[in-house]
């Protein structure tokens, strides 16, 4: 029996290497589509905060003390069916194709962002952002499982920074095209910008086909969830804490990424110069920084078995007071201030997300990323964004900036303490892996 199972796994092993180049060439182009769409998933996002002063002055009078923290629901309207949707639908993307979910989410949020545009009404408005937040959410959590089983872990956290590379990319574009377009052709164009790509897009996923879960036989893909893996999640150190310290850092960018026109105004920044500016910030620096952490967790984590953590809260330490700073430096040295925060902000990006893969069962994959999606915005970005539009229309947007960007230095500690938990929750799952592969 013995013998058995020694000789299915070397043929499998065979089997493996005799498929290594086909392998590498699905998971490179895995990558490049899911790049494609995460770029659009952000531009989207962006676009709002990029002509939210011009939607503001459309639909509430110009000296209304409360129109900042309304137009601010806008945000909350695409987050809440955001956390909401991520969980059913990574429920389904554990049990069925992933990448027919991926390309239905995708036309899904396409055609409410042109409907955003051609709304009359806040109301209206406030309606389609649900709809886009409803086909984000099937998105969030299907993708990065695809990449994580396409991928080993020793290359993981590269994979994971290169997918989250279209994060300050698509962020940057969606900031320059949304203060551009909407300068010169009105805010509702912008909307209408990102329809197209997004349907196109979505259509190629239905071409693909899902990658088999790693760590887990097929025929044992097929039985019953057990509860007692769910709640591995809980009872992961790594998870837990890595999504607190996701919730605060998405609380702050979240919040300074969506009130960041309104800000620029305030510091007497024309539109489309300040917009076109800080995309470019974004662009640079966020992208570097992106691949950069991914990359430097990968190098590091022989020696540094925690190093997803590392790399995180270093990166968030050292933003805090420089965000601060730039905030009552004058411009233009504020901007170069600003670039030097926003790299070290994003250093985070590939790292963490990484970390939420390596601790988590591989057949609930898309569930762990599901509730981290569901937590890290019902607690950061969807209070963030009326609360900070609350301080800045009651006293000034720089304050309220002032108010949350101290929260990086707490979400900082939290992954340097955390640091000594990942290295055995890593090991745990992998364990859990080895035994059920072995049990065949």
């Amino acid at each position: 029996m013995i013998y058995n199972q020694l000789e299915a796994i070397c043929n499998r092993q065979l089997s493996m290497e005799s498929d290594v180049k086909p392998a590498a060439r699905a998971g490179r182009n895995a990558l490049l589509l899911l790049l494609a769409i995460n770029l659009f998933n952000y531009i989207d996002r962006q676009v709002l905060a990029a002509v939210e002063p011009d939607i503001r002055a459309t639909f509430f009078a110009p000296n209304d003390p409360n129109a900042m923290a309304i137009s601010g629901l806008l945000g909350d309207a695409f987050l809440i069916t955001y956390m909401i949707s991520a969980p059913i639908l990574g429920w389904l993307a554990d049990r069925f194709s992933r990448w027919v979910i991926v390309g239905g989410a995708a036309i899904i949020w396409s055609l409410a962002s042109g409907a955003s545009g051609l709304a009359q009404t806040f109301t209206i408005l406030f309606i389609t952002r649900i709809f886009v937040g409803i086909g984000e959410g099937g998105y969030g959590p299907a993708a990065p499982t695809i990449l994580s089983d396409l991928f080993p872990i020793a290359k993981r956290g590269s994979v994971m920074a290169a997918f989250c590379a279209a994060i300050p990319v698509g962020s940057a574009l969606g900031y320059v095209l949304g203060g551009l377009i909407g300068t010169h052709f009105g805010w509702r164009w912008a909307f209408y910008a990102v329809v197209l790509p997004g349907l196109l897009l979505g259509l190629i996923c239905f071409t693909q086909h899902d990658p088999p879960r790693t760590g887990r036989p097929a025929f044992l893909e097929l039985k019953r969830r057990r509860l007692h893996d769910y709640l591995m999640l809980f009872r992961s150190r790594s998870y837990v804490t890595n999504t607190i310290a996701q919730t605060i850092t998405t609380f702050v960018l979240g919040g300074l990424g969506f009130w960041i026109p309104a800000y620029l105004r305030f510091r007497d920044q024309s539109p489309a110069r300040g917009m076109t500016i800080f995309g470019g910030i974004v662009v640079v620096a966020g992208l570097v920084s992106t691949l950069l952490g991914g990359v430097l967790a990968d190098k590091l984590r022989p020696r540094f078995p925690g190093s997803d953590f590392l790399v995180s809260g270093v990166g968030m330490i050292i933003a805090c007071p420089l965000f601060i700073t730039s905030l009552y430096l004058p411009f233009p040295a504020a901007w170069f201030v600003m670039f030097v925060a926003i790299f070290f902000m994003f250093l985070n990006t590939g790292p963490s997300n990484t970390a939420i893969a390596n601790v988590s069962l591989p057949h609930i994959r898309a569930s762990a990323f599901a509730l981290n999606i569901f937590i890290i915005h019902a607690l950061g970005d969807v209070p963030a964004f009326p609360i900070i539009g609350y301080i800045g229309g009651h006293s000034d947007i720089r304050i309220a900036f002032v108010f949350v960007s101290l929260l990086i230095l707490i979400a900082g500690a939290v992954w340097i303490f955390s640091v000594k938990y990942l290295p055995a929750d890593m090991a745990a799952v992998e364990a859990v892996g080895a035994e059920e592969q072995i049990s065949v």
